[in-house]
Protein backbone atom coordinates (compact mmCIF):
# COMPACT_ATOMS: atom_id res chain seq x y z
CA UNK A 1 0.00 0.00 0.00
CA UNK A 2 1.49 3.30 -1.07
CA UNK A 3 2.09 5.85 1.67
CA UNK A 4 0.10 9.04 1.50
CA UNK A 5 2.11 12.16 0.68
CA UNK A 6 2.16 14.89 3.37
CA UNK A 7 -0.60 17.44 3.05
CA UNK A 8 1.89 20.28 3.53
CA UNK A 9 5.56 20.97 3.96
CA UNK A 10 6.47 20.43 7.64
CA UNK A 11 9.10 23.18 7.75
CA UNK A 12 6.70 25.68 6.26
CA UNK A 13 3.95 24.60 8.66
CA UNK A 14 6.08 25.07 11.79
CA UNK A 15 7.45 28.34 10.49
CA UNK A 16 3.87 29.58 10.05
CA UNK A 17 3.02 28.52 13.63
CA UNK A 18 5.97 30.42 15.07
CA UNK A 19 5.35 33.50 12.95
CA UNK A 20 1.72 33.65 14.11
CA UNK A 21 2.24 32.78 17.77
CA UNK A 22 0.83 35.24 20.32
CA UNK A 23 3.91 34.85 22.55
CA UNK A 24 7.12 36.54 21.57
CA UNK A 25 10.02 34.32 20.52
CA UNK A 26 13.64 35.39 20.52
CA UNK A 27 16.69 33.27 19.65
CA UNK A 28 20.28 34.17 20.54
CA UNK A 29 23.64 32.51 19.94
CA UNK A 30 26.38 31.87 22.51
CA UNK A 31 27.58 35.47 22.19
CA UNK A 32 24.11 36.87 23.01
CA UNK A 33 23.53 38.00 19.43
CA UNK A 34 19.90 37.91 18.32
CA UNK A 35 19.48 35.62 15.30
CA UNK A 36 15.68 35.37 15.22
CA UNK A 37 12.65 37.26 16.50
CA UNK A 38 9.03 36.54 15.61
CA UNK A 39 6.43 39.26 14.83
CA UNK A 40 4.79 39.03 18.30
CA UNK A 41 7.93 40.62 19.76
CA UNK A 42 6.81 43.96 18.34
CA UNK A 43 3.53 43.79 20.30
CA UNK A 44 5.49 43.23 23.51
CA UNK A 45 8.65 45.33 23.12
CA UNK A 46 7.90 47.71 20.25
CA UNK A 47 10.76 46.47 18.04
CA UNK A 48 10.16 44.84 14.69
CA UNK A 49 12.10 41.60 14.15
CA UNK A 50 14.38 43.36 11.64
CA UNK A 51 15.29 45.95 14.29
CA UNK A 52 16.48 43.21 16.65
CA UNK A 53 18.08 40.56 14.43
CA UNK A 54 21.83 41.11 14.29
CA UNK A 55 21.99 43.15 17.50
CA UNK A 56 22.90 42.04 21.01
CA UNK A 57 20.19 40.85 23.38
CA UNK A 58 21.43 43.65 25.68
CA UNK A 59 19.33 45.94 23.52
CA UNK A 60 16.24 44.71 25.37
CA UNK A 61 17.84 44.31 28.82
CA UNK A 62 17.59 47.19 31.33
CA UNK A 63 21.06 48.67 31.81
CA UNK A 64 21.24 47.79 35.51
CA UNK A 65 20.79 44.08 34.68
CA UNK A 66 23.08 43.70 31.65
CA UNK A 67 26.16 42.55 33.56
CA UNK A 68 24.10 39.93 35.42
CA UNK A 69 22.58 38.60 32.18
CA UNK A 70 25.96 38.40 30.48
CA UNK A 71 27.55 36.59 33.43
CA UNK A 72 24.64 34.13 33.65
CA UNK A 73 24.94 33.10 29.98
CA UNK A 74 28.73 32.85 30.12
CA UNK A 75 28.49 30.68 33.23
CA UNK A 76 25.96 28.33 31.65
CA UNK A 77 27.92 27.99 28.38
CA UNK A 78 31.03 27.13 30.39
CA UNK A 79 29.59 24.86 33.10
CA UNK A 80 26.15 23.74 31.88
CA UNK A 81 24.70 24.63 35.28
CA UNK A 82 21.41 26.56 35.30
CA UNK A 83 21.11 29.27 37.92
CA UNK A 84 17.56 30.29 36.98
CA UNK A 85 14.30 28.45 36.32
CA UNK A 86 14.23 27.81 32.58
CA UNK A 87 10.56 26.80 32.70
CA UNK A 88 9.46 30.29 33.63
CA UNK A 89 11.22 33.26 35.20
CA UNK A 90 9.91 36.78 35.61
CA UNK A 91 12.30 39.38 34.23
CA UNK A 92 11.90 43.00 33.13
CA UNK A 93 12.55 43.73 29.45
CA UNK A 94 13.31 47.11 27.89
CA UNK A 95 10.69 48.45 25.49
CA UNK A 96 11.74 50.44 22.44
CA UNK A 97 10.31 53.62 23.98
CA UNK A 98 12.43 53.15 27.12
CA UNK A 99 9.94 51.82 29.69
CA UNK A 100 10.31 48.41 31.31
CA UNK A 101 7.89 45.61 30.53
CA UNK A 102 7.38 42.81 33.10
CA UNK A 103 7.73 39.52 31.24
CA UNK A 104 7.62 35.79 31.92
CA UNK A 105 10.33 33.97 29.96
CA UNK A 106 10.71 30.25 29.27
CA UNK A 107 14.07 29.14 27.83
CA UNK A 108 15.18 26.24 25.66
CA UNK A 109 18.56 25.25 24.23
CA UNK A 110 18.94 23.69 20.79
CA UNK A 111 21.41 23.14 17.97
CA UNK A 112 21.11 24.07 14.32
CA UNK A 113 23.78 23.65 11.65
CA UNK A 114 26.27 22.63 14.31
CA UNK A 115 25.76 25.87 16.26
CA UNK A 116 24.35 26.28 19.75
CA UNK A 117 21.34 28.56 20.26
CA UNK A 118 18.98 29.61 23.05
CA UNK A 119 15.34 30.49 22.43
CA UNK A 120 13.17 32.38 24.86
CA UNK A 121 9.38 32.39 24.76
CA UNK A 122 8.35 35.78 26.10
CA UNK A 123 4.97 36.71 27.57
CA UNK A 124 3.90 40.18 28.69
CA UNK A 125 2.60 39.90 32.28
CA UNK A 126 1.75 43.58 32.78
CA UNK A 127 -1.93 42.79 33.39
CA UNK A 128 -1.09 40.05 35.86
CA UNK A 129 1.16 42.42 37.79
CA UNK A 130 -1.64 45.00 37.84
CA UNK A 131 -4.03 42.43 39.28
CA UNK A 132 -1.46 41.38 41.88
CA UNK A 133 -1.04 45.00 42.92
CA UNK A 134 -4.81 45.38 43.17
CA UNK A 135 -5.03 42.28 45.36
CA UNK A 136 -2.28 43.62 47.63
CA UNK A 137 -4.16 46.90 47.95
CA UNK A 138 -7.34 45.01 48.85
CA UNK A 139 -5.43 42.99 51.45
CA UNK A 140 -4.06 46.21 52.94
CA UNK A 141 -7.58 47.62 53.18
CA UNK A 142 -8.75 44.40 54.82
CA UNK A 143 -5.95 44.68 57.37
CA UNK A 144 -7.01 48.26 58.08
CA UNK A 145 -10.55 47.02 58.58
CA UNK A 146 -9.23 44.37 60.99
CA UNK A 147 -7.50 47.07 63.00
CA UNK A 148 -10.77 49.00 63.22
CA UNK A 149 -12.48 45.86 64.51
CA UNK A 150 -9.76 45.35 67.08
CA UNK A 151 -9.67 48.87 68.46
CA UNK A 152 -13.03 50.47 67.74
CA UNK A 153 -15.39 47.53 68.20
CA UNK A 154 -13.67 45.21 70.66
CA UNK A 155 -13.56 47.73 73.52
CA UNK A 156 -17.23 48.84 73.53
CA UNK A 157 -18.25 45.24 72.86
CA UNK A 158 -16.42 44.09 75.99
CA UNK A 159 -18.10 46.84 78.01
CA UNK A 160 -21.54 45.82 76.73
CA UNK A 161 -20.88 42.17 77.52
CA UNK A 162 -19.72 43.06 81.02
CA UNK A 163 -22.81 45.12 81.86
CA UNK A 164 -25.06 42.44 80.36
CA UNK A 165 -23.51 39.80 82.60
CA UNK A 166 -24.03 42.05 85.65
CA UNK A 167 -27.67 42.63 84.68
CA UNK A 168 -28.25 38.88 84.23
CA UNK A 169 -27.03 38.25 87.79
CA UNK A 170 -29.98 40.20 89.19
CA UNK A 171 -32.58 39.80 86.42
CA UNK A 172 -33.70 36.57 84.79
CA UNK A 173 -34.93 38.00 81.49
CA UNK A 174 -35.33 36.42 78.04
CA UNK A 175 -34.58 39.85 76.55
CA UNK A 176 -31.24 39.98 78.37
CA UNK A 177 -30.52 36.43 77.23
CA UNK A 178 -31.09 37.51 73.63
CA UNK A 179 -28.84 40.54 74.13
CA UNK A 180 -26.12 38.26 75.51
CA UNK A 181 -26.48 35.88 72.55
CA UNK A 182 -26.27 38.77 70.09
CA UNK A 183 -23.15 40.16 71.76
CA UNK A 184 -21.57 36.69 71.73
CA UNK A 185 -22.40 36.43 68.03
CA UNK A 186 -20.72 39.80 67.36
CA UNK A 187 -17.69 38.59 69.29
CA UNK A 188 -17.52 35.46 67.12
CA UNK A 189 -17.85 37.50 63.93
CA UNK A 190 -15.03 39.80 65.02
CA UNK A 191 -12.81 36.77 65.64
CA UNK A 192 -13.71 35.28 62.26
CA UNK A 193 -13.07 38.47 60.32
CA UNK A 194 -9.78 39.04 62.12
CA UNK A 195 -8.73 35.50 61.23
CA UNK A 196 -9.82 36.03 57.64
CA UNK A 197 -7.85 39.28 57.31
CA UNK A 198 -4.67 37.92 58.87
CA UNK A 199 -4.60 34.46 57.30
CA UNK A 200 -6.46 35.08 54.03
CA UNK A 201 -8.83 32.13 54.58
CA UNK A 202 -12.33 32.33 53.15
CA UNK A 203 -13.67 29.49 55.31
CA UNK A 204 -12.47 27.35 58.17
CA UNK A 205 -13.32 23.77 59.12
CA UNK A 206 -16.53 22.42 57.65
CA UNK A 207 -19.17 20.10 59.11
CA UNK A 208 -22.56 18.73 58.12
CA UNK A 209 -25.18 21.30 59.15
CA UNK A 210 -28.96 21.10 59.40
CA UNK A 211 -29.91 23.96 57.08
CA UNK A 212 -33.22 24.86 58.75
CA UNK A 213 -31.52 25.12 62.15
CA UNK A 214 -28.91 27.48 60.66
CA UNK A 215 -31.65 29.51 58.96
CA UNK A 216 -33.59 30.00 62.18
CA UNK A 217 -30.47 30.82 64.21
CA UNK A 218 -29.51 33.41 61.61
CA UNK A 219 -33.02 34.88 61.60
CA UNK A 220 -33.01 35.19 65.38
CA UNK A 221 -29.68 37.02 65.23
CA UNK A 222 -31.09 39.75 62.96
CA UNK A 223 -33.28 42.69 63.99
CA UNK A 224 -36.32 41.56 62.03
CA UNK A 225 -38.93 44.13 63.21
CA UNK A 226 -42.22 42.86 61.74
CA UNK A 227 -40.61 40.86 58.94
CA UNK A 228 -41.75 37.26 58.53
CA UNK A 229 -39.74 34.12 57.75
CA UNK A 230 -41.32 31.24 55.83
CA UNK A 231 -39.43 27.97 55.47
CA UNK A 232 -41.11 26.28 52.52
CA UNK A 233 -39.37 22.91 52.26
CA UNK A 234 -37.53 20.25 54.18
CA UNK A 235 -34.16 21.93 53.76
CA UNK A 236 -31.94 18.96 54.51
CA UNK A 237 -28.26 19.42 55.26
CA UNK A 238 -25.09 20.88 53.79
CA UNK A 239 -21.39 20.64 54.56
CA UNK A 240 -20.19 24.11 55.45
CA UNK A 241 -18.28 26.30 57.88
CA UNK A 242 -20.98 26.84 60.52
CA UNK A 243 -20.05 30.43 61.39
CA UNK A 244 -19.53 31.48 57.78
CA UNK A 245 -22.80 29.88 56.67
CA UNK A 246 -24.75 31.65 59.40
CA UNK A 247 -23.05 34.92 58.47
CA UNK A 248 -24.09 34.38 54.85
CA UNK A 249 -27.74 33.88 55.86
CA UNK A 250 -27.71 36.83 58.26
CA UNK A 251 -26.45 39.16 55.56
CA UNK A 252 -29.09 38.01 53.08
CA UNK A 253 -31.83 38.46 55.70
CA UNK A 254 -30.54 41.94 56.63
CA UNK A 255 -30.42 42.85 52.94
CA UNK A 256 -34.06 41.78 52.47
CA UNK A 257 -35.22 43.83 55.50
CA UNK A 258 -33.06 46.83 54.65
CA UNK A 259 -34.48 47.08 51.14
CA UNK A 260 -37.91 45.53 51.58
CA UNK A 261 -38.98 47.22 54.81
CA UNK A 262 -39.66 45.81 58.26
CA UNK A 263 -42.85 44.08 57.07
CA UNK A 264 -41.14 42.11 54.29
CA UNK A 265 -41.66 38.38 54.00
CA UNK A 266 -38.61 36.20 53.38
CA UNK A 267 -39.05 32.72 51.95
CA UNK A 268 -36.38 30.01 52.16
CA UNK A 269 -36.60 26.80 50.17
CA UNK A 270 -34.73 24.21 48.14
CA UNK A 271 -33.76 24.54 44.52
CA UNK A 272 -34.92 21.78 42.20
CA UNK A 273 -33.16 18.48 42.72
CA UNK A 274 -31.87 19.63 46.13
CA UNK A 275 -29.08 21.36 44.22
CA UNK A 276 -29.05 24.33 46.55
CA UNK A 277 -31.02 26.93 48.46
CA UNK A 278 -33.02 30.02 47.58
CA UNK A 279 -33.78 33.07 49.72
CA UNK A 280 -36.59 35.14 48.21
CA UNK A 281 -38.35 38.27 49.48
CA UNK A 282 -41.34 40.49 48.76
CA UNK A 283 -39.26 43.66 48.45
CA UNK A 284 -38.73 45.93 45.43
CA UNK A 285 -36.20 43.64 43.75
CA UNK A 286 -32.85 44.41 42.15
CA UNK A 287 -32.86 45.80 38.59
CA UNK A 288 -31.15 43.66 35.95
CA UNK A 289 -28.73 46.49 35.15
CA UNK A 290 -27.07 46.41 38.59
CA UNK A 291 -27.26 42.72 39.50
CA UNK A 292 -23.66 42.19 38.38
CA UNK A 293 -22.48 45.01 40.67
CA UNK A 294 -24.18 44.25 43.99
CA UNK A 295 -21.52 41.78 45.12
CA UNK A 296 -18.73 44.36 44.80
CA UNK A 297 -17.11 45.79 47.93
CA UNK A 298 -18.71 49.07 48.96
CA UNK A 299 -21.73 48.85 46.66
CA UNK A 300 -24.93 50.01 48.37
CA UNK A 301 -28.18 51.58 47.22
CA UNK A 302 -28.98 53.10 50.61
CA UNK A 303 -27.22 55.77 52.64
CA UNK A 304 -27.30 53.55 55.72
CA UNK A 305 -25.77 50.54 54.00
CA UNK A 306 -22.07 49.69 54.36
CA UNK A 307 -21.83 48.01 50.97
CA UNK A 308 -20.08 45.00 52.53
CA UNK A 309 -23.02 42.66 53.24
CA UNK A 310 -23.45 41.13 49.80
CA UNK A 311 -19.73 41.18 49.03
CA UNK A 312 -19.24 39.06 52.17
CA UNK A 313 -22.03 36.76 50.97
CA UNK A 314 -20.25 36.32 47.64
CA UNK A 315 -16.93 35.67 49.35
CA UNK A 316 -18.44 33.00 51.61
CA UNK A 317 -20.24 31.34 48.70
CA UNK A 318 -17.14 31.17 46.51
CA UNK A 319 -15.01 30.13 49.49
CA UNK A 320 -17.17 27.01 49.79
CA UNK A 321 -16.97 26.35 46.05
CA UNK A 322 -20.64 27.22 45.50
CA UNK A 323 -22.33 29.59 43.04
CA UNK A 324 -24.84 32.37 43.66
CA UNK A 325 -27.25 34.01 41.22
CA UNK A 326 -29.79 36.81 41.53
CA UNK A 327 -33.23 36.39 39.99
CA UNK A 328 -36.69 37.86 40.56
CA UNK A 329 -38.88 36.30 43.23
CA UNK A 330 -42.46 35.22 42.54
CA UNK A 331 -43.68 38.41 44.26
CA UNK A 332 -41.42 40.67 42.17
CA UNK A 333 -38.76 40.98 44.86
CA UNK A 334 -35.25 39.55 44.97
CA UNK A 335 -34.37 35.87 44.95
CA UNK A 336 -30.83 34.71 45.72
CA UNK A 337 -30.13 31.20 44.45
CA UNK A 338 -27.15 29.39 46.02
CA UNK A 339 -26.09 26.27 44.17
CA UNK A 340 -23.92 23.72 45.97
Amino acid sequence: MASRPPLFDADDFYRTLVENASEGMLTIDEQSNIVYANPAIEDILGYTPDELIGSSKMKIIPERLRAVHAAALDSYVETGERNIDWDGIELPALHKDGHEVPTLISLREHEHGGERYFTGIIRDITERRRQETQLRDQKDRLNDFADILTHDIRNPLSVAQGYTEIAQETHDSPELERVAESLARIDTLVDDILELSKEGQSIGDTEVLAIEESVREAWNSVETQHAQLRVEDELGSVRADKSRFQELLENLFRNAIEHGGDAVTVRVGCLSGDSGLYIADTGPGIPDAVRSEVFEHGYSTTREGTGYGLSIVHQIVTGHGWDIDITESAEGGTCFEITW
